[in-house]
């Protein structure tokens, strides 16, 4: 019981740490030093490096979370579509505008991505279970489904680039783009890959 207590605790601890750094992110402080993290938190400082090494590693695991999260919500919002490629498309291209609606998670995204890919829960892992769907159904034809999942997160991480470098660019139309030229690629005819990827979208509330 008294073990139970104890990781009941830790998980609190943990849980109000990542909900810090999210506000942190979201203020746009990725500059702010680990004690005011940890004030924020209301936890101390010994606490904060019983779950984290690094400020940065902390800011991964809270990145991770809200996208896990936001995982969710594409899920909520595809579950009633037939086609799996329509599924990937309309995921992918909710996920691209992210860069400039919540612009200073997508900073810490683009600083992490490549270790958010190989995490068990997030985007990535629902990416490549769409993926996976839409091989299995016909509609992609992909002969290594992980080496195309790493294609679309690059895809993903190249695409907040621009839209960082280059804040006069559409995101909107070039989320859509990059969306039609993956769906090329893995095997979509080029006129039903550009009709899919021109789907009206739902709205989202970001959480």
């Amino acid at each position: 019981m008294t073990e139970n207590r104890l990781e009941r605790r830790k998980a609190r601890t943990r849980a109000a740490l990542v909900r810090a750094a999210q506000e942190f992110i979201a203020d746009g402080r990725l500059n702010a030093p680990i004690l005011e993290i940890t004030q924020g938190a209301d936890v101390g400082m010994g606490s904060f490096y019983n779950h984290f090494q690094t400020k940065e590693e902390l800011f991964g695991a809270a990145v991770e979370d809200a996208l896990d999260t936001f995982g969710q919500v594409l899920d909520s919002l595809t579950g009633d579509l037939d086609d799996t490629a329509h599924v990937f498309a309309q995921s992918f291209r909710l996920t691209g505008r992210l860069h400039r609606r919540l612009p200073e998670l997508s900073k810490v995204l683009l600083h992490n991505g490549f270790a958010l890919n190989s995490s068990g829960k997030g985007l990535a892992t629902r990416a490549r279970r769409d993926i996976d769907a839409a091989v299995a159904a016909g509609r992609f034809t992909v002969a290594d489904p992980e080496l195309t999942l790493m294609v679309v997160a690059g895809a993903v991480l190249a695409l907040g680039e621009i839209l960082h470098a280059q804040p006069e660019r559409d995101d909107a139309e070039a989320t859509d783009q990059v969306a039609e030229d993956l769906l090329r690629m893995m095997g979509v005819p080029g006129d039903e890959a550009h009709e899919i990827s021109r789907r009206p979208l739902p709205e989202v509330d970001v959480p």
